[in-house]
């Protein structure tokens, strides 16, 4: 697994790629497994705060609840475009509930400049732990894909 971070730092044309999808929308969709085993997929507002993706949750959301749970999950870019031409982002990875003092804080700060406001009471933070990262794009001749495996850190481009 790999934080935010130090997947940058080992493919970081990659991850610029896979933070323009992110943050072009300040969304994206958050695939978790329910208690029953059943797949749910959520929209979240994700934040670059030192080093990782966080996504901050309503405290006791379902989402939340099936992460604490089961923290295996896919982030996937949000995709307004039916041909693919902006790209598409996804990530197979681990929620990682954040209980340091120091990140939430660092947290609020970041999402008060995001949104002019601060989060309003309590909230679960998470931070994704990076397994597998793939990504896309259709151009006017062929389909672009890049793919990256932690902790390989070599990516398989085609």
């Amino acid at each position: 697994m790999a934080t935010w971070e130090e997947f940058a730092a080992a493919v970081p044309q990659l991850a610029e790629r896979g933070r323009q999808r992110i943050e072009a929308h300040e969304l994206i969709l958050l695939g978790t497994i329910k208690a029953d085993g059943s797949p749910r997929i959520s929209p979240v507002e994700p934040d670059f705060v030192d080093g990782e993706l966080m996504m901050g949750m309503m405290w006791q959301s379902t989402k939340a609840l099936d992460l604490l749970r089961d923290p295996r999950c896919v982030v996937h870019s949000v995709v307004t475009d039916r041909r693919g031409t902006e790209g598409e982002f996804k990530i197979i990875g681990e929620a990682r509930a954040i209980v340091d003092v120091d990140l939430p804080e660092r947290y609020c700060q970041v999402f008060e400049h995001r949104m002019g406001f601060e989060p309003e009471g309590d909230f679960h933070l998470f931070a994704i732990d990076i397994h597998r990262v793939w990504w896309f794009k259709y151009d006017e001749e062929q389909r672009l894909e890049e793919r990256w495996t932690a902790p390989a850190g070599e990516p398989d481009v085609k």
